[in-house]
């Protein structure tokens, strides 16, 4: 049984539209109450992080778990806002976020929820404080890596290939980003999730995979058109999608098994960036398929087709195409 991508896209599309709308709410909703469409984390936003953890040898200071909402009344009180979570699997520790604190403020925030939720293990306190100017900066620089690896994306598949298949792996991209921002937009607002420059490197490790995929797609593509230019560019892009599929689900779930294990295990620092990856290769693999490859079709079956021819140089040879496994 092939699968038959031009025919269904609309379902497909369909799909993608609604999951685009419900990133954009939520990211309307985000920036309405954050100022953002993600909120940001502390590399970006600036601040200070402080993460306690009450000291169990003293004796029945371990006995109940932190109260969270006797520490945001702390905060408030000193006018810091409300920023706080209960963290550990004995819920015995506390992450504070606040603007940035000088030393006085901060042992003074210290001091309030030692007293109100017992003592905190001096050995275990962790300051982290950056700057806003900083902040603004690292911000800068992500969204500007973001674009830069985008046009360079646009430069390379319209040199290797023409200029409608690149637009069409870059709508492919916008794709993947956009919903997995929208996603994790939507943790923000119902969970603490901040962006930091991790989900950064999350969302370009996201493109690279996704354009990879498109290439290998658009690649038999071109090769099939070569051998066969009689065909209709819908057969092509049919054909072109069931000879690669089988690889494409092997390569996608090889690279989600590791991430799904570094999710469960790898601690909370690597929780959402673990997380980010796995929606990400997940929208990956299905825009090349269902985004990219169907977008072309649709664009040239309006238009005159045009008899490619696949470069000396390129490696892919239609004898390839030739071996490949068809489902």
């Amino acid at each position: 049984m092939k699968l038959s991508v031009t025919q269904q896209r609309n379902v497909w599309w369909s799909l993608s539209i609604a999951l685009a709308a419900i990133g954009a709410i939520s990211m309307a909703l985000s920036f309405g109450q954050f100022g953002a469409p993600i909120p940001l984390g502390l590399d970006f936003a600036g601040g200070t992080r402080l993460q306690l953890e009450r000291d169990c040898s003293v004796p029945n200071n371990c006995d109940a778990p932190m109260d969270v909402s006797v520490a945001r009344d702390v905060m408030m009180s000193q006018g810091l806002g409300n920023n706080v979570q209960v963290i550990g699997e004995d819920q015995q520790g506390l992450l504070v976020r606040t603007g940035d604190l000088g030393v006085e403020k901060r042992s003074r925030l210290q001091d309030a929820l030692e007293a109100e939720l017992g003592k905190f293990d001096p050995e275990q306190l962790q300051i982290d404080t950056v700057g806003p100017t900083i902040g603004r900066r690292l911000l800068r620089a992500g969204l500007a890596s973001l674009l830069a690896a985008s046009v360079g994306i646009v430069l390379y598949l319209s040199l290797r290939f023409q200029l409608d298949y690149a637009v069409f792996a870059i709508v492919a991209l916008f794709h993947d980003v956009w919903i997995t921002a929208g996603i994790f937009s939507l943790l923000g607002l119902v969970s603490n999730f901040e962006a930091d420059s991790l989900f950064v490197v999350a969302l370009l490790t996201i493109i690279g995979f996704s354009v990879n995929d498109t290439v290998v797609i658009y690649d038999r593509v071109r090769e099939i058109l070569k051998l066969h230019p009689e065909w209709k560019i819908n057969e092509v892009v049919d054909e072109a999608v069931n000879q690669t599929l089988t690889r494409s689900i092997n390569t996608t779930a090889t690279t989600l098994l590791p991430l799904v294990a570094i999710f469960a295990f790898g601690g909370e620092t690597l929780k959402y960036f673990a997380l980010a990856l796995i929606v990400g290769f997940t929208l990956g693999a299905y825009s090349s398929i269902f985004i990219a490859s169907a977008g072309l079709a649709l664009w040239r079956s309006s238009r005159p087709q045009v008899v490619e021819t696949v470069p000396a140089s390129d490696p892919t040879t239609s004898e390839t195409a030739a071996s490949e496994e068809k489902p």
